[in-house]
């Protein structure tokens, strides 16, 4: 059966006490795709909450069903706790009934580090995957783009960040729909020499990858459609990151303050305000809902920790396409065939 938006019916599971805004917001956002996408959804956390929270401000709970979770991982918390003394909290048993079968795929807007442990002990990795990746789909000149890794590797090896091109690849030619996607890898510069000796050998390894490799990207061009997937180290995708958010922030915030500065801006501002909005539309990391946990032998999905029902709605729809696309089966074709050459040329 499928959905109204063409999804097959699916149950995604959800982590109802993740985030900066739970259970209120998710719950909302879970509503929503329920009714948008036809959608299936097992929320996990503590019931009587999610009830009572539901009832006072009238979410329905159709089509959702509830794992009693009496535990929650905060921000705080360090990652191992998921294992530890937080292993009764609502995204370790997100994370037991998906490797368990109960599901589809996973979603939370928890901590990320505690995701990252758990993905890769309770789930496990797809085999031959050396490491999971976080992997943001940002928005840029025209389109989006995927960066991986953007901080779940503070160091990585040079076979590690091929298989993130790899990755990242697939899940834009098959969740978002970029055909022959160009893979990029951040440096310092554009030529084939520059970079240190990660930089060097990686640009080596993607030039024979199953990727339409492009070379090297500098940050600068990064928001020009300079590639589709930006490949990097942790440490140097998160600093890119999070000052591509904090900038975007800073420029929209500007704009705002120049068209609402004087009676006469604000008249000008009248005249262009459909415009305005397509652009912040654009500009707006919650159309993208979150970034998946690539490289996780099933679909693992982080929303934004300070994610709305909006956000939370659209992380679901991209959740949903995870699953339709088959990505994790093609990483783990593509990663087999993969080493199989490896073994061939040694």
């Amino acid at each position: 059966m499928y959905g109204e938006w063409g999804y097959q019916t699916m149950k995604i599971i959800v982590d109802a006490f993740g985030g900066d805004n739970a259970p209120l917001e998710i719950l909302r956002g879970c509503q929503q795709a329920v009714e948008e996408y036809g959608l299936e959804i097992l929320l996990t956390g503590s019931q009587k909450e999610i009830q009572r929270v539901a009832e006072e401000n009238g979410i329905s709970l159709s089509h959702m069903e509830i794992a009693d979770a009496p535990d929650v991982i905060t921000m705080e918390d360090s990652a191992g706790e998921i294992m530890k003394s937080k292993s009764n909290c609502s995204m370790a048993e997100g994370l037991r009934l998906l490797a368990a079968g109960r599901g589809d795929a996973f979603l939370t807007a928890g901590n990320s580090g505690a995701l990252v442990v758990g993905a890769t002990l309770i789930v496990k990795r797809i085999r031959g995957v050396k490491r999971c990746a976080f992997a943001p789909v940002m928005p840029k000149d025209e389109g989006c783009f995927m960066l991986i890794d953007s901080g779940a590797n503070v160091e990585c090896r040079p076979e590690q960040l091929q298989q993130f091109g790899i990755m990242g690849s697939i899940y834009m030619e098959r969740v978002m729909g970029v055909k022959n996607p160009r893979v990029g890898l951040a440096n310092v510069g554009v030529e084939d020499h520059k970079g240190g000796e990660l930089q060097h050998e990686t640009f080596a390894l993607l030039k024979k990858s199953p990727v339409n490799f492009i070379g090297n990207i500098e940050a600068r061009d990064i928001p020009m459609d300079a590639a589709d997937v930006i490949v990097s180290d942790g440490f140097t995708g998160n600093v890119i990151l999070k000052l591509y958010e904090g900038v975007a922030m800073t420029v929209m915030g500007k704009i705002k303050g120049v068209l609402t500065k004087s009676l006469k801006n604000k008249l000008a501002a009248a005249l262009i305000l459909p415009d305005m909005k397509v652009l912040k539309k654009q500009m707006d990391y919650n159309e993208y809902g979150g970034a998946p946990i690539m490289g996780i032998s099933k679909p693992v999905f982080k929303a934004h920790g300070s994610a709305k029902a909006k956000t939370f709605k659209n992380a679901l729809r991209l959740t949903a396409a995870y699953v339709q696309g088959d990505v994790v089966g093609e990483i783990s074709q593509a990663i087999s065939q993969l080493s199989e050459r490896v073994k061939e040329s040694s």
